[in-house]
């Protein structure tokens, strides 16, 4: 994690901080889904960090929003949380050889692409751009760790 949060302290020109929670995120599952509710997860590290100015959890575990089946991750649209699973990131799941150059590619991407969000960009239709939709892993995989021009316009112009 270290160097994700360096990462991103980069792209996003903050200073970073790597944080074990104070909070137990069982309270977030759903046992008849089997999954932990990102909303839920993202209700909790507000409170668990109240001043911080960005907060991005990194779980392990497979999330959920109520209109869909999974997600890789959520945040707050204009917002200071998100959060991000490496669950369905990671290949095992489909039934692929572990690939961890795979994995962190794909969690840079999400993790880039959800902060983007508490900094007010939208979905972007350019498939390519870190802020188009990832439905499938595929997705993910297809496009760019950057964003592009007009995402990284909106993201200079966000106050």
């Amino acid at each position: 994690m270290p160097r994700l949060a360096k990462r991103l302290g980069r792209l996003f020109g903050l200073d970073t901080e790597v944080h074990a929670i104070g909070f137990d995120p069982e309270v977030s599952f759903d046992p008849h889904r089997g999954q932990y509710s990102s909303r839920g997860l993202l209700a909790e590290l507000l409170q668990d960090r109240p001043h911080a100015y960005r907060i991005l959890g990194v779980t392990s575990v497979d999330l959920y929003m109520p209109v869909l089946s999974f997600v890789f991750g959520e945040a707050q649209l204009k917002g200071r949380a998100a959060i991000v699973s490496i669950h369905r990131l990671r290949g095992e799941v489909y039934g692929l050889r572990p690939n961890r150059r795979a994995l962190e590619s794909r969690l840079a991407k999400e993790a880039i692409h959800e902060l983007g969000h508490t900094f007010g960009l939208l979905h972007c239709l350019e498939n390519r751009c870190v802020m188009s939709r990832s439905t499938y892993v595929e997705d993910i995989d297809i496009k760019s760790d950057r964003f592009c021009g007009d995402c990284s316009a909106a993201l200079r112009a966000f106050e």
